[in-house]
């Protein structure tokens, strides 16, 4: 068993010369800014650059920005962005082409992915990234594209001190405690004489980030501030879900009636798979210029939303909305399981608050294991 490594207290009038360190090592700096009435993901050129003193309010299809009564950088929940953005771009070129007498000759890619260090990863987010991890990396064929921008990836984590009405990761086991998979990890203290980080390195990586950090010996009074910060969290959590024998429940319950009030209600417009930190569906299209001297191939976020994703000859699969939604959740906590040996929900809430008609994963479970109309026993 690996020793916990020792905690130490950074000032947050320090915190600047982090991000400084980072840059020193060539790393793209991205993190949480507030821009176009939401907290966004994005570069950070400095401190300055963070959510200072904002906070977010979420419910279901609801999602509003207030400041909060102190200068929090951290002090916000999870916003429409996810890391997923930049390890799993909305569109890629997976190559392209040029006519070469009567062929074609592949044309050599020379762009290298940024050297990426990743601010205020929350836990539910660090286990999406390790869920695609599995699903890009985990098998016989790695995706290039993902394994080439995962393999610098420095993540700074950041404990939750607060949760949102659409929360529920204490349901998933996900949070809101980082637990691994963090390079260092930082829990934020504000309290009426000092605002400072608890922080704790997790790799050799983030000890020699560390090491060059103005840091100052732990006290237990700090650990215990840093312990109530996370407990706070769990209390504030909005939302649970119970996961005994879900994929079971699911299974059986594959034609309940749930699915048709389900459809009377879901617009089909895939915003919940566009915001879900883990949904890695994705369409392949192919273009050429009116000359055909040259091709390209391209790959874009999917969504199994759309009539065309299930589309083969003779007809969609899925033609109903209902179909659609059924297939996304089952995939999410029953067949995900199947095929990756993890459910594919971390319990962020994104899907429940950026619904534009506030339906709640949370809820259509709950309804139906309350109304099961399959067989229990099988």
């Amino acid at each position: 068993m690996t020793p916990p490594r020792p905690l130490y207290r950074l000032d947050r009038n320090d915190f600047g010369i982090l991000l400084n360190i980072l840059k020193e090592k060539g790393y793209l700096t991205v993190g949480p800014t507030r821009r176009d009435g939401a907290i966004l993901y994005g570069a950070l050129e400095s401190v300055d650059d963070l959510p200072i003193g904002w906070t977010d309010e979420q419910e279901a299809g609801t999602y509003r920005l207030k400041c909060r009564d102190d200068d929090a950088l951290f002090g916000y929940n999870v916003g429409p962005h996810s890391w997923k953005k930049y390890l799993f771009p909305s569109k890629t070129k997976l190559w392209s082409a040029t006519k070469k007498g009567s062929g074609f000759e592949i044309d050599r890619e020379t762009d290298t992915p940024p050297k990426y260090a990743f601010i205020g990863v929350r836990a539910c987010e660090l286990h999406a990234i390790q869920i695609q991890d599995k699903v890009f990396m985990g098998g016989t064929y790695q995706d290039p594209v993902h394994a080439g921008r995962r393999r610098d990836c420095l993540i700074i984590a950041v404990n939750c001190a607060q949760a949102a009405n659409t929360c529920f990761c204490t349901s998933m086991q996900t949070g809101p405690k980082v637990d691994n998979g963090y390079d260092i990890v930082l829990t934020e203290i504000i309290d009426k004489a000092r605002h400072y980080f608890v922080i704790e390195a997790g790799s050799d990586r983030g000890a020699a980030i560390v090491k060059k950090l103005p840091v100052s010996p732990v006290q237990q009074t700090d650990m215990d501030a840093a312990a109530a910060c996370v407990e706070n969290a769990e209390k504030q959590m909005g939302r649970k879900v119970d996961m005994t024998d879900i994929k079971d429940i699911l299974t059986r319950n594959y034609d309940n009636k749930r699915w048709a009030e389900l459809e009377k209600k879901c617009l089909a417009c895939g915003n919940c798979t566009m915001a879900c930190p883990t949904c890695f569906c994705s369409n392949v299209e192919d273009i050429t210029d009116l000359g055909a001297e040259h091709a390209e191939r391209w790959r874009s976020w999917g969504s199994c939303f759309t009539m065309d994703f299930s589309y083969i000859h003779g007809g969609s699969v899925r033609p109903s909305i209902g179909s659609r939604y059924r297939q996304w959740l089952m995939h999410k906590l029953a067949t995900w399981l199947d095929q990756f040996g993890t459910s594919g929900c971390v319990g962020c809430g994104r899907c429940i608050t950026w619904c534009p008609v506030g339906i709640d994963l949370t809820e259509e479970v709950k309804a139906i294991c309350d109304n099961e109309e399959g067989d229990p026993s099988g």
